[in-house]
């Protein structure tokens, strides 16, 4: 705890590439280890909010196992399959996998599926400090339950750029009643089903349904207060404080869905950390944080310790039908039963954008960090749209929804397995005449598995362009994940970009990041160094958003990826190829 050439991008690029390097040759030297974890992957009957159901766990928990490591560390996570029926892998969410690409855990694009019975471990560094979070990328499992936190310390010998006496971590989610098997049929069925808004919210696995910790002081609009014996599932996680002391609390959100809205009851926060990048601090009563994203932020207990107080989360972006998550800040030596006397924190109201957008404005790199090269080499421009095909509802990216293919793209593109995915360029641009305000004038979409071949060690350039759904007046938030990377987030922009927007782009101190938000009829510019041999999905963080198409993916540099490990291309094509290997 703690605290060239004349390219003008080139020695940027080359700078940034060589820093990393050296920081993983450094790090490796100052007592780094292997942490070994041995997990089992499996259906667990579970409460997460009072209801009996069934969850994704690991070694009989859930949320899975805390996984804690220093910078320069190895993770190695044996991982067995114990699902009776259906395969599974487990992403690293912002851990960028240099060298190891085929430990990313996304089925389809960086390995086969774990098949029930089967093993796989996961080996990689973790190479900066950070707020991370795991979780599964093979169907809709994330919703089913599958995630759980990742925290990497500073190495041995090193201080954070800032100082607290405590922690904590919160990992957010979202919660439904309705199987998650039968939520993917629902979202691929004809006439399309909606799944509906989750039953609640949960933190740190924990929630209340139907019911409000706060009716018990009459400060909730659900009259209903929880009753919490043999509650050691659901009852909250209390956070328990000393006065006058600085905490920091790590904040991951793995929701399914929601945007959400965090808030400490008469406390301000510093934000100070985003995505394991430290940032420009600056100060908030609230902060919204969407699905894929995490946070750091310090706070201060200098309220009156006779009390308690609440920490809320809440729905924004979204109508809310779904009540705010608590739990209480216990201030010692008051007795942790004593409910905060004042109501929890009111969230600003869903729909009210210009607050959320002077939030994200603020969101700014630590005078020091890495600047973004000065001019990129290509730009990608992705329109996200709702269509449809054969009259499936579907999103599409550019007039393409993906589907993916049989077998991995790291494994094909690297052996020059032509049939396994199509080889037609998907399209970088849009049509300038596409209006972003109205539902699209043909909805028609085509399914695609196509690549984006990015030139290793060049500067990339996305553009995220939101647009009307299918129902009029209707644009939705989107939060953009890009795997094997952080980005720039060089800005925001109302309507359709347009060249005269990069007027606007911050090269000063733009935030490094991993995901970022698209918010209704605007823009989002981010730029990236493709500097990372491998195959990488760039996608939705919206569970459904992206099972039903809404990604892209990226291959860069793969004739440098080392050797691929078998167990991850047994499937499909590559598969073949390997047993043809093995009988030659």
């Amino acid at each position: 705890m703690g605290s060239f050439t004349d390219d003008p991008c080139s020695d940027a690029r080359k700078f940034l590439l060589l820093w990393g390097c050296l920081s993983v040759l450094a790090v490796a030297s100052l007592g780094s280890r292997t942490r070994h974890f041995k997990w089992q992957v499996e259906y667990l009957y579970w409460s997460p909010d009072g209801v009996e159901n069934v969850v994704m766990g690991i070694n009989g928990q859930f949320p899975g196992p805390t996984i804690r490591a220093k910078v320069g560390d190895i993770v190695a996570v044996d991982l067995t399959n114990k699902l009776q029926t259906e395969g599974v892998v487990i992403h690293w969410h912002g851990i960028r996998q240099f060298g190891t690409p085929w430990a990313d855990g996304t089925a389809s694009i960086s390995q086969c599926v774990i098949n029930p019975g089967e093993n796989f471990v996961y080996r990689f560094k973790v190479d900066k400090a950070g707020t991370f979070f795991y979780h599964g990328h093979y169907g809709m499992q994330r919703s089913a339950g599958l995630y759980g936190s990742l925290i990497v310390d500073v190495a041995e010998g090193k201080r954070e750029p800032f100082h607290y006496d405590g922690e904590f971590s919160l990992l957010l989610s979202d919660w439904w009643h309705k199987d998650v098997h039968q939520q993917e049929v629902d979202l691929t069925s004809k006439p399309f089903r909606w799944i509906g808004e989750p039953q609640t919210l949960l933190i740190n696995g924990r929630g209340q349904y139907n019911c409000s910790l706060a009716a018990r002081s009459g400060n909730s609009s659900l009259s209903t207060p929880c009753t919490l014996k043999g509650s050691e599932q659901y009852a909250p996680q209390i956070l328990h404080v000393r006065p006058n002391k600085t905490y920091r609390l790590r904040v991951a959100s793995t929701t399914a869905l929601a945007s959400l809205n965090l808030a400490i009851g008469n406390h301000s926060m510093i934000v100070v950390e985003a995505d394991g990048n430290y940032l420009q601090p600056f100060s908030t009563t609230d902060m919204d944080i969407y699905s894929g994203e995490t946070y750091s932020v310090l706070f201060t207990t200098n309220q009156d310790p006779s009390k308690n107080y609440w920490i809320s989360a809440s729905v924004r972006g979204r109508e809310p039908k779904t009540p705010q998550a608590l739990t209480i800040l216990n201030y010692s030596p008051t007795s942790a039963s004593k409910f905060p006397p004042s109501p929890p924190p009111v969230s600003p109201r869903w729909d009210d954008y210009d607050h959320s957008k002077s939030f994200t404005n603020k969101v700014l790199a630590l005078m020091g960090s890495p600047k973004p090269p000065s001019h990129y080499h290509r730009r990608i421009s992705l329109l996200n749209t709702q269509n449809t095909i054969n009259g499936y509802t579907r999103w599409a990216i550019n007039n393409v929804s993906l589907s993916l293919p049989t077998s991995p793209y790291l494994g094909t593109i690297k052996f020059g397995l032509n049939n396994a995915f199509d080889h037609k360029n998907p399209p970088d641009n849009f049509s300038s005449l596409y209006e972003i305000t109205k539902p699209p004038v043909n909805s028609n979409s085509t399914y695609g598995n196509g690549v984006y071949m990015l030139d290793f060690n060049t500067t990339i350039d996305v553009i995220l362009q939101n647009a009307n759904a299918l129902k009029a007046n209707v644009s939705e938030i989107h939060p953009w994940h890009l795997h094997g990377h952080d980005f720039w987030v060089l800005g925001y922009g109302e309507g359709k970009f347009s060249t005269k927007d990069e007027a606007k782009f911050n090269l000063k101190n733009p935030p490094l990041r991993n995901t970022a938000v698209i918010f209704p009829y605007g823009w989002t510019a981010l730029r990236f160094v493709a500097n990372n041999p491998g195959a990488w999905a760039f996608h939705c963080h919206i569970e459904p958003h992206l099972h039903m198409g809404m990604g892209v993916i990226f291959a860069e540099g793969v004739h440098h990826v080392g050797r691929i490990p078998n167990e991850a291309l047994a499937c499909g094509l590559t598969g073949k190829m390997l047993m043809n290997s093995n009988h030659n």
